[in-house]
């Protein structure tokens, strides 16, 4: 069974989604064709269910109340290639209040000519925020492209106390 809600942030409705207790989605904006395109891919048999997800909304009000942490004990179930989890994981390892470059993240996970396949990775991340593709930039320190629009994600960086971008 997935569950899927939608809640307000500061940053605008958000489109979550759990299955199994594990969050498979963090979307901007509300239940639209391309999540449910999505679920049909991730999930194809599995019934769906709008229902309220308590636990990973508390986390998430008090990751917008000023816990920036809060975000790290939420469990994640990561649909993609394996080479698209490779990254998400290492996403999840950038601390909060720090950003690193997209050709950082490569040498990382081992890929360090993979710049733009880490870059095309990151922007497929299916959990926004809670797997934080928001702490990536360019290597000159420019807030580079993001799904949730550059807005938000100087606003992300700005909540967790990045005024100007540290590189981690």
């Amino acid at each position: 069974m997935v569950r899927f809600d939608e809640i307000s942030s500061p940053v605008g409705a958000l489109t979550i989604a759990e299955r199994g207790g594990r969050l498979c989605l963090l979307h901007f904006g509300a239940l639209d064709d391309h999540v449910l395109t999505a679920f049909e891919r991730w999930y194809p048999r599995e019934p769906r269910e709008r229902r309220p997800i308590p636990s990973v909304a508390a986390v998430l009000r008090r990751y917008f109340d000023g816990d920036i942490h809060a975000i790290d004990t939420i469990g994640v179930e990561l649909n993609g290639t394996p080479f698209q989890k490779d990254v998400w994981t290492a996403l999840r390892r950038i601390p909060a209040g720090t950003t690193i470059s997209y050709s950082t993240l490569a040498r990382r996970i081992g890929h360090s000519s993979a710049v733009r396949a880490v870059g095309t990775a990151n922007g497929a991340n299916p959990v926004a925020i809670v797997v934080p593709c928001h702490r990536v930039i360019g290597a000159d320190g420019s807030l580079t492209g993001y799904g949730g629009g550059l807005d938000r994600k100087r606003w992300l960086l700005s909540h967790e106390g990045v005024a100007a971008p540290t590189l981690f």
